[in-house]
Parts: C-alpha cells; sequence; structure tokens
C-alpha cells in the first residue's frame, strides 16, 4: 500500500444514541468519547436499520438494509451471496481483525446441518480474523478469567450476579458485579485489542474492537457501580401505566405483556413493564457506570495509539448496533418502532487536515448504520461495492455535505417467532408477515406492519409517540404520503447488485450509476473481464 491508512471501528452494544455529553447528557462521564467528539464530528440523527444484534451487524457490516439482507433476526443465517466490510478490506490487502462479535449465523447451503455454529446464537462474520471472541461460547473470556486466579462459579455466568444481595433483593441494584474490574468482559476486550495492535508493529491494520457493554445484566463492577446517583437519572418517558400504553398496537401489548426482567438482571423478577420510577432511576445509574467503564478502558486504547504516533494515520470510528428503551414506555430492550431501540451513536474522526474545519460540531442530517462501511471503504480508497445501501459519511467530516443527503431515516422490526420470544400466534400474524417498516422524517413518523394495523406519529405534536394519528382523517392525507414515500424507497433501493449491466448488439455494457468513484468503476470493470 502506498501509504499507511489504520482504521478503528469501535462498536459498543445497546448503547442510546442520545446519552452523549456532546448530545446533551453532560452528568454522563465519558471524557475519552468527549475527546473523540471533539477531534471528530457526532451524528446526532444516526440509526441503525434493525434490532436487534444480528440484523443490526448485518446491516452496518454489510451496508445493506435488512429488506435486502435477510438476516432478519438472530439466528437467521445471513445469504453467502452477499459481500461485507472484512471480505471488502481484503480485497484491499487489509487482515481484519475482530474483538468482540457479530452474531452471524451462516448460510446454511455453504455447510454442513451439524456445524456446531447453528446450535448457537451466531458466530463470526466471514472474511474477519478473530482476534479475541465473545462469541458464542465465551470460553476465551473465560479462560483469561480463570488464569488469572479466579474461580468460577458453576454456572460461569453467575459472575455478573451483584455481590452481597440479601435475600428477596432482585432487579435493578446499585450492589457491584461478583467480577472485580479488572476481569471484567470491558477490560478483556480491550487487553485483547492493545495485544493485538501492540503485536502489529509498523504495518497498517484494521481492528474491529467491539465491547459487550452496556448490553445487559445492567450490573457495573466497582466503583463504576456507583459512580452515578439513581436521584440524578431522567425518569422514563411513559404513560402514567402500562395499560395506556399497550392501547397504542397490538405489537406493543405483546411486549408489555411478554418482557421479563430476568432477561436484563440476573436475578430479576416479573414483568419490565412493572419498574417504578425508582427501579428504573437505578437502571439508568448502573447503564451510565457500564457507559463510563467503557469510556476508561477506550482510553487506555486512545493512550496507545497516541504514545505509538499513529493517532494521525488512524480513522476513527465510534457507533453501536442498537439502542435500549430504559423503561421508556415501560420497555426495555431493543423492540418495536420506537426511536431508543433504533437511534445509536455514530463519531467519525478522519485524522487528516482537511478534516479541520469540522472538529466538534454535530451534524443534524439524517444518517444510518448502512453508512459506515461505504465511509471506511471510502477512507481507505476501496471501492464501495454497488450492493452497499449507504454512503460515505466523509463529506461532513469536511464541511462539503452532498445536496442530495436523505432527507429521512428508515429501519425495520421482524418479529417473528424465536427460540426465546414467539408473538406469531399471540398476535395472530405468519412468518412472513410479522414485520414492520419506519419512514421517519422531521415532522411524521409512519410504521407500516405487514399483517397489523399502521402507525402515524406527529413529531411536532407529540414528540414521545403516545398518540398515533393513522386512522385521524385529519391525517389521511400524511398516510398516504408516507406510505407512498415507503413504497418508492423500496422499488429505489432492492437489490441493484447487477442492474446497471446490460446486454446490447456490441456485447455487456454497463452504465455508470449515482454517487459513482472512479474506484468504483475500476472494480465494475473487472467484473466484466
Amino acid at each position: 500500500m502506498a501509504s499507511r491508512k489504520n482504521v478503528l471501528l469501535v462498536v459498543v452494544d445497546q448503547w442510546r444514541g442520545d446519552m452523549l455529553p456532546r448530545l446533551g447528557t453532560p452528568h454522563l462521564k465519558t471524557p475519552n468519547i468527549d475527546r473523540l467528539c471533539a477531534e471528530g464530528v457526532t451524528f446526532r440523527n444516526h440509526f441503525t436499520q434493525a434490532a436487534p444484534c444480528g440484523p443490526a451487524r448485518a446491516s452496518l457490516l454489510t451496508g445493506l438494509y435488512q429488506m435486502n439482507h435477510r438476516a432478519v433476526q438472530n439466528t437467521v443465517p445471513l445469504d453467502a451471496r452477499f459481500t461485507n466490510l472484512a471480505l471488502e478490506l481484503r480485497k484491499g490487502g487489509y487482515d481484519p481483525a475482530l474483538v468482540g462479535y457479530t452474531t452471524t449465523t451462516p448460510d446454511p447451503r455453504t455447510t454442513s446441518p451439524h456445524d456446531p455454529r447453528f446450535l448457537v446464537l451466531g458466530d463470526v462474520m466471514d472474511g474477519f480474523r478473530p482476534v479475541g471472541t465473545f462469541e458464542p461460547y465465551r470460553d476465551a473470556y473465560f479462560g483469561w478469567v480463570a488464569s488469572q486466579g479466579y474461580k468460577l462459579p458453576a454456572n460461569r455466568d453467575d459472575i455478573w450476579q451483584p455481590a452481597g444481595a440479601e435475600a428477596g433483593e432482585a432487579g435493578a441494584t446499585r450492589r457491584p458485579a461478583r467480577i472485580p474490574r479488572e476481569l471484567s468482559d470491558t477490560t478483556w476486550f480491550t487487553e485483547r485489542g492493545l495485544s493485538y495492535l501492540r503485536g502489529r508493529g509498523d504495518r497498517p491494520w484494521f481492528l474491529h474492537l467491539g465491547y459487550y457493554r452496556p448490553h445487559p445484566p445492567f450490573v457495573a463492577p466497582e466503583p463504576y457501580n456507583a459512580m452515578y446517583d439513581a436521584a440524578d437519572m431522567a425518569s422514563p418517558i411513559r404513560a402514567a401505566n402500562w395499560e395506556a400504553e399497550a392501547a397504542q398496537h397490538p405489537l406493543l401489548r405483546y411486549y408489555l405483556t411478554a418482557t421479563r426482567q430476568s432477561s436484563f438482571f440476573q436475578d430479576g423478577q416479573g414483568l419490565a413493564r412493572d419498574m417504578t420510577d425508582a427501579q428504573v432511576r437505578q437502571m439508568r445509574a448502573t447503564y451510565f457506570g457500564l457507559m463510563s467503564e467503557i469510556d476508561d478502558q477506550l482510553g487506555r486504547v486512545l493512550d496507545h495509539l497516541e504514545a505509538t504516533g499513529q493517532m494521525d494515520d488512524t480513522l476513527i470510528v465510534f457507533t453501536c448496533d442498537h439502542g435500549e428503551q430504559l423503561g421508556d414506555h415501560h420497555l426495555l430492550g431493543k423492540v418495536g418502532y420506537f426511536d431508543q431501540s433504533f437511534r445509536i451513536p455514530m463519531i467519525v474522526r478522519d485524522p487528516r487536515r482537511t478534516a479541520d474545519g469540522t472538529r466538534g460540531s454535530v451534524v443534524d442530517a439524517f444518517t444510518e448504520t448502512i453508512d459506515c462501511m461505504p465511509t471506511i471503504l471510502d477512507w481507505l480508497g476501496l471501492p464501495v461495492p454497488r450492493q452497499c445501501d449507504g454512503r460515505s459519511l466523509l463529506p461532513f467530516c469536511h464541511g462539503a455535505p452532498p445536496a442530495d443527503w436523505r432527507q429521512e431515516v428508515h429501519y425495520e422490526f421482524d418479529f417473528r417467532d424465536i427460540f426465546y420470544s414467539q408473538p406469531e400466534s399471540v398476535l395472530g400474524v405468519g412468518m412472513d408477515t410479522a414485520s414492520l417498516a419506519v419512514i421517519q422524517d422531521r415532522e411524521f413518523k409512519y410504521v407500516h406492519f405487514a399483517a397489523l394495523p399502521p402507525l402515524l406519529f406527529d413529531l411536532e405534536e407529540d414528540p414521545g409517540q403516545f398518540v398515533n394519528r393513522a386512522d385521524d382523517p385529519a391525517y389521511a392525507g400524511i398516510v398516504r404520503d408516507y406510505a407512498q414515500k415507503m413504497l418508492s424507497w423500496r422499488l429505489t433501493h432492492a437489490d441493484r447488485t447487477l442492474t446497471h449491466f446490460r446486454a446490447t448488439p456490441a456485447g455487456l455494457e454497463r452504465r455508470p450509476y449515482p454517487n459513482e468513484t472512479p474506484s468504483h468503476a475500476q472494480e465494475a470493470d473487472h467484473a466484466k473481464d
């Protein structure tokens, strides 16, 4: 390669997009992430295309809307015909290293039904070289913990139980995790990332550095468990009672009657909807603590890059797979259609001097997780595959946002039966109709269901999204317009990998396509040979 260029892609898990000091959460202590915001560009309205983890990471790492990649749920395979960020990096001479996980199920047509990857929630996406994997069994992490002299309990996950809990105490707690901070999974991810970077020497590198937190269980090691006071946390945005929320839509009613606290706290009891305001505030204080722990560990990585003179050669992208309800609308997790589940952080630090004019800025334009892969490839000067639905964010870092940038965001949610959630029979829908799609701009949010009633929210009058206007005659024209916009979006972004080629009497012809770069054209020309 002509010059040294490195990429650090930091992917956290279940971190809400509104929870950054730069975006109005000043009491959250994240000085290292604040540094990235000050030295880069923060994207205020950045959305994932899907939830939960598997579908979200499929979009992040393929640049595809869920309607195209169709890995619609955890455990649902990703079609092998799609390329991904790692495979494209390999074409450019990079050996893409991965710390963390991608929650990817392989294409069953490419392997045996006895492949052990079909026994777990997900594995590593093809193309990455794992240098510290957490999923599917967490054996490497637990082995490291044991090697440090810590005696693992019979049920290894009990290390995340709160220490010193009294009989009858359950759920949101200020108590610390049993595992100490120096042996936490956040520390382990950092150690694996630093080991890789130290061994890389002067060779260019790409590192996907994943962190499991602030994903539940919501219990933090000392001192992070007590870093924040529950009294300082915001109360949840929700109706006075869960029944009022449930009346909004059958899907919301399902999650309000099915989501259990035990999925979020090792010792949780009862339903998520039954959490009191005080319990939600304590949960949020712990959630903040887990965020601060990540920030401290990320600081170690940034310090290493600084000490080794690599900051000026390294693109740093900080993002997430999906958000978290945190008690809003009486929900926990990443479900349904609310912003809290789909709005995620995105920070891009381009080290080049040409980006100096935008450092510390906040972009209000709508951006999407599908933009991550094109951004990284663009920075490395590598072709962006025609497959990608997203576009590079680098023009925003250089003060030249495209005039034709999108004016809304789109995201989807599939709620078919899987082994840990089975809504189909309760809702009376089939596997192929258990889905919704959202189009959202600054004025309205329209939610279309394949087999259930639609939703429309007037975001100027109802930013909390409590009142469904879809059946209001005064909004009939708005419903029509947004349904038509969604149809146009689907027509425009349907798989187009080969649609710019055509046969002619003179032979194969390739037409240029929007936003094509010279590197795109070279790639396409090779495809003709």
